[in-house]
């Protein structure tokens, strides 16, 4: 359970989604995915409009399938 403080401070309503993340200590993360948080990163691909584009030549191999 969440502890009200962080709760209130960070927007986590009942209902409210989170991703789990590891930190480069193995300390495991919550990240809330609330309306704050997708806004603080909503555009920030925005720069790069051909994103797929620029996978496939990275991965040329990935989601190939052999006859």
């Amino acid at each position: 359970m969440v502890p009200a403080e962080l709760r209130r401070k960070h927007g986590i309503e009942a209902g409210t989604k989170v991703k789990f993340l590891e930190d480069q200590f193995g300390r495991i993360v919550l990240q809330p995915i609330t309306e704050k948080y997708v806004d603080s990163v909503m555009g920030c691909l925005a720069d790069d409009p051909d994103l797929l584009g620029k996978w496939e030549n990275e991965h040329p191999q990935e989601g190939q399938h052999e006859p």
